[in-house]
């Protein structure tokens, strides 16, 4: 019986703690990302690209973290149109991108991915 409470303890800390990292995320969002992205990830067309049901970020999940770290220069095409407009680095924490990027992930039709902080390290070499 201790066993299977400890369980469902250790099962509602792990849900807590991902329902508080996407309520960081959203708080990060409206911070940083909104301005560009928009409230509802659907971008602002021929400037930037939309995070909603967007082939390139549900294509490549190290490629975004790297994206939010490092910025971008290059043009992206997303959903089939080419965006030019420079993305700059986000002076964001391991923790606040993976909060971000979950957040993103978990809205607007994209594929749920979760991100860790283990996974934003790992892109920072």
């Amino acid at each position: 019986m201790k066993k299977f409470v400890l369980s469902i303890v250790f099962i509602g800390m792990g849900l807590y703690g991902y329902s508080q990292n996407a309520a960081n995320g959203k708080s990060v969002y409206s911070k940083t990302c909104i301005a560009c992205h928009q409230p509802t990830g659907a971008g602002i067309p021929g400037a930037f690209p939309p995070l909603a049901k967007a082939d390139y970020l549900n294509a490549d999940v190290n490629r975004a973290i790297k994206q939010v770290i490092k910025g971008s220069k290059t043009p992206i095409v997303v959903n089939g149109k080419k965006y030019t407009t420079p993305m700059p680095p986000q002076a964001l924490s391991d923790q606040q991108i993976a909060d971000v990027l979950t957040y993103v992930y978990s809205n607007w039709g994209n594929n749920k991915k979760v991100i860790t902080t283990a996974m934003v390290k790992a892109q920072r070499k």
